[in-house]
């Protein structure tokens, strides 16, 4: 090696080391100078008075203020200190301006959300806002804008440290009332649409009979509990499928346009979360009879996609002195972004929510003149779209125009300039060359959900409860109810579509007036209850009411698997229930679906070299453990069955999940050991339902010794069935350094799809066993004392990687752990970790 060179191999390594070390020095700088003060005091402009902020040993704020401005404007405040750079990129998500942050890769997700036009709704919302509601968004957007005056760049997260390698340029607005209302609409998006199930049901009728559908969408069971028995719900999905038959024709020629909304709902998946497969929650409330108080407990876990850092924000929000101008004691658990408790309980009232899963988004075929594709047809004459210019900032790069095109129905969200091969001969059904989907959904019509939720806040009984639900109208939700009187109730509440004709379930033409919706369900018929003669109300995504009842809610509920495990708990408790014993009950990991085809797989032939394994199924109680050997088994074959039945019959879109909906499919299937479904149609033989078992336990063996190794004593469900908790903005960049600055993980973990411990996972990823979704808190309040209530959630109250609260509750929430929902102020002050006061 010559001398030169030698000496720039020594330059660049020096400068490697000096880079190494420098990189190690200012590494640790930037994570911990974005970590808030929460000790002392800070002086502010904008508040009234003083204003105390106690944080417990978890970090979470509890807040006592003399007025509500400055209740709001401090929540606003110590969001901003927590978990600024989520409420920010939420803000873009909501507004469709992800661009403005990202750069170019985020440009088709951003047509996407402005074409739904969230924020759109969003201002006409804000526009007709009451004063009172208005006055608490401005006060909350001034205490964020407080803190945003003193913290800009990596002194606010050290996320905008990172995005300076793609947006030097980049600065946070302020923030304003709008951005939080538009929160309201992405959440509606991620829980209240049927648009996937819509899509999925056209895309199996375009190759399946209405009669085979029917088999793999299978009614709602009538042995499964449903919440109000009380009331009575319309129409089962079979007969609906057969009656719209005329419509099923044209399903294949929409195909491009189906795929083309499939692609667009994976898109935004990738910046929401999961949506889909494991969206739901639990939630029940057990009167005083069956308690050990003599009073009401309340339990809740919503379901929601796998993040970092959690949806969830715990808060505790208390004026000094409650009084009308003052009027919240109120803790549990908020958005960041957004002021007031979502979730918890007052000094009178608990609530909790689970997703109703109603049928609100019809898709409508439009007929788009061929001389004007600013027109479309209704009954016969061509009207114009309103046309709505929407300007795209991309960073680095030059501004988009975007024109989004609404009919009557609502937004233009696919469309395609040609149709199948002799369409018209093959369907008979005329249509123009040019056709487009519309999208109609309660959640792009202007609500006021925010008010429902502060009206809760302040709520002293049931009536006034309920009186808040009328302002709930998308998404739909289970509201459950509870009162230091003793009392329990429910309320569904929201905008469900009443249609002329169809059920909702399939793409219509929107041409005419036949398939129009012409008004919503009446506020008086939505299904309540209250103090019920069965001393409990059970909400798990399972259906409202029977099916007298007079409306369409919707065709498909989650199947029922855990409201009749909850169910059977409640019934079947070994004596009055208490606290520990809802503990129990949110950790439960039974798996209902094992125990139907245990039993089935023990008296198939497996081979004598599995006969050994197949020994770890004969005495397991059905429970999907961690540690367990057995659970691993089981939803290995279970994954392989659901494979090797359905491989030769469904598509890649259709694929079967693993959902609870398909352990009814197989509750049914395995009933028929001879129907058509078990066969291979490649294979000459004909398949029947012990040779598939046989099979797919043949496969599960070798994938598991594959995975975990030949000793089935060292096999554990927990090794497969892992959690990764991915930060939605940083956390897939590709970048092995990046990600592991964000993200936390893998965890193992217990439970799964159908199971109370409701930790989801897909059989038709890469990875099948990683969780997708999962209780995203777990809640368990005390109605005889209310500091005597439990909760977790799933991350930590920090935004802001490495702070000792950033990742502090996975190992609790993952293990059914608590910590204490803490509600006097002298209970929050002998548990205090840290005490801010902000004077003005």
């Amino acid at each position: 090696m010559s001398r030169t060179v030698r000496n720039i191999v020594i330059g660049v390594l020096i400068f490697i080391l000096a880079a190494s070390v420098l990189l190690l020095i200012l590494i640790p700088y930037n994570i911990t100078r974005s970590f808030p003060q929460t000790n002392g005091e800070i002086q502010i402009s904008g508040l009234d008075a003083q204003v105390e902020v106690y944080r417990d040993s978890f970090g979470v704020p509890h807040i006592y203020a003399n007025t509500t401005h400055d209740l709001f404007f401090t929540q606003g405040y110590v969001h901003a200190q927590d978990r600024f750079w989520q409420m920010d990129f939420w803000r873009h998500i909501g507004s469709g301006r992800l661009g403005e942050m990202f750069g170019e890769s985020q440009l088709e997700t951003d047509q996407i959300l402005r074409t739904l036009g969230f924020a759109r709704v969003a201002q006409e919302e804000l526009e007709t806002i009451d004063s009172t509601s208005k006055a608490i968004l401005e006060s909350y957007s001034q205490g964020v804008n407080a803190y945003l005056a003193e913290h800009q760049g990596a002194d606010l997260s050290l996320e905008y440290l990172v995005l300076k390698m793609i947006n030097a340029d980049y600065q946070p607005e302020p923030w304003q009332p709008l951005h939080s209302l538009t929160w309201a609409k992405v959440m509606a998006w991620d829980l209240g649409g049927n648009m996937d199930a819509e899509i999925e049901m056209a895309t199996l009728l375009k190759d399946l009979s209405p009669e085979q559908v029917a088999e793999i969408i299978p009614p709602y069971p009538s042995d499964k509990p449903v919440i109000v028995p009380d009331y009575q719900i319309s129409g089962k999905l079979d007969s609906q499928i057969a009656a719209d038959k005329p419509q099923l024709r044209y399903l294949a020629a929409l195909s491009p346009s189906l795929k083309d909304i499939s692609y667009k709902i994976d898109l935004l998946d990738k910046v929401l979360g999961p949506s889909g497969i494991g969206i739901g929650s639990n939630s029940w409330v057990v009167s005083g009879e069956l308690t050990d108080t003599g009073m009401p407990i309340l339990a809740n876990d919503p379901h929601l996609g796998a993040q970092m850092p959690a949806i969830w924000y715990e808060v505790g929000l208390h004026c000094t002195q409650k009084s009308e101008d003052c009027p919240y004691q109120v803790t549990g658990f908020s958005f960041a972004g957004v002021p007031g408790v979502i979730i918890g309980h007052n000094e009178r009232i608990a609530w909790g929510f689970t997703n109703t899963g109603p049928d609100v988004q019809d898709l409508y075929i439009e007929k788009v003149n061929p001389e004007n594709p600013k027109q479309y047809e209704v009954n016969g004459q061509w009207v114009d779209m309103e046309l709505v210019e929407e300007i795209l900032q991309v960073a680095g790069e030059e501004e988009v125009d975007l024109i989004v095109r609404y009919t009557r129905h609502g937004p233009i969200i696919s469309d395609t300039t040609y149709l199948a091969e002799n369409f018209t001969d093959t369907v008979g059904i005329e249509l123009p060359d040019n056709y487009a989907v519309a999208l109609r959904w309660t959640a792009l019509e202007p609500n006021h959900l925010f008010r429902a939720i502060w009206q809760f806040n302040r709520a002293a009984n049931f009536e006034e409860f309920r009186e808040g639900t009328r302002d709930f109208a998308a998404p739909a939700q289970n509201l459950l109810y509870a009162d230091v009187d003793g009392n329990i109730g429910y309320q569904m509440p929201g905008k469900i579509p009443i249609r002329a004709s169809g059920d909702g379930s399939l793409p219509v033409p929107g041409w005419t007036d036949e398939y129009e919706w012409t008004g919503y369900i009446p506020f008086e018929a939505l299904p309540f209850s209250y103090n019920p003669p069965e001393g409990y109300i059970v909400t798990a995504n399972n259906a409202v009411v029977d099916p007298e009842y007079p409306y369409l809610i919707a065709t498909v509920f989650t199947h029922g698997h855990r409201a009749q495990r909850i169910v059977d708990m409640i019934e079947n408790a070994p004596g009055a229930m208490d606290v520990e014993y809802m503990q129990e009950m949110q950790g439960d990991n039974k798996d209902l679906n094992a125990e139907t085809l245990v039993p089935i797989l023990l008296q198939v032939p497996v081979g004598v070299e599995n006969e050994g394994l197949r020994q770890f199924l004969e005495d397991w109680d059905y429970q999907a453990h961690m540690d367990s050997p057995a659970a691993a088994l089981f939803e290995v074959f279970w994954k392989n069955l659901l494979a090797l039945t359905f491989q030769d019959y469904l598509t890649d879109e259709t694929s079967p999940k693993g959902s609870s909906r398909w352990f009814e499919v197989f509750a049914n299937l395995v009933e028929q050991p001879d129907s058509p479904w078990w066969d291979i149609p490649s294979t000459t033989p004909v398949e029947t339902r012990d040779f598939i078992f046989s099979m797919a336990f043949t496969a599960a063996v070798e994938e598991i010794k594959d995975t975990l190794g030949q000793d089935p004593n060292q096999w554990s469900w927990g090794d497969l069935h892992t959690l990764t908790l991915v930060n939605p903005s940083m956390g897939n960049s590709g970048q092995f350094f990046i990600d592991a600055l964000f993200n936390r993980g893998q965890y193992r973990t217990s439970g799964g799809g159908g199971i109370v411990n409701a930790t989801s996972w897909d059989a038709t990823k890469e990875f099948p066993y990683e969780v997708r979704a999962l209780p995203s808190m777990r809640m368990i309040i005390d109605l005889s004392d209310l500091a005597n209530s439990l909760t977790i959630h799933t991350t930590g109250q920090s935004g802001h990687t490495y702070h000792e609260h950033y990742v502090d509750m996975t190992d609790p929430w993952r293990s059914i752990k608590y910590h204490p929902m803490l509600w006097e102020q002298v209970q929050v002050e002998s548990d205090m970790e840290d005490y801010l006061r902000l004077a003005p």
